[in-house]
């Protein structure tokens, strides 16, 4: 399994946010090629540091699957709309561990 997570910063106007986030963002991702599930989650300070505002989690089948999806048009429309969601964001890669 390869994931892709994105983190992203508390908004100025939460509220605002998650009605573009849920309501146009989250639909647009349904589409993407080889996305075999999502979670999103808003987590908690459990320790020092600061947690961010939202995560999300996409999976794929592997790297190859992810790497198709990065390249299909459907991905390309919610890079566009991310980029006009009012949060920063930071994005990781990799492959799930077995362990």
């Amino acid at each position: 399994m390869f994931r892709l997570t994105v983190q992203y910063e508390t908004p100025a106007d939460p509220a605002a946010f998650d009605e573009q986030y849920f309501g146009k963002h989250v639909p647009l991702c349904a589409n993407i090629p080889g996305l075999q599930s999502t979670t999103f989650s808003k987590p908690k300070v459990a320790g020092p540091g600061t947690a961010p505002y939202l995560v999300a989690e996409l999976d794929f089948e592997d790297e190859a699957a992810f790497k198709a999806a990065m390249g299909s048009p459907e991905m390309g429309a919610v890079a566009k709309d991310a980029d006009t969601l009012p949060a920063g964001r930071v994005m990781f890669i990799g492959e799930l561990s077995d362990n």
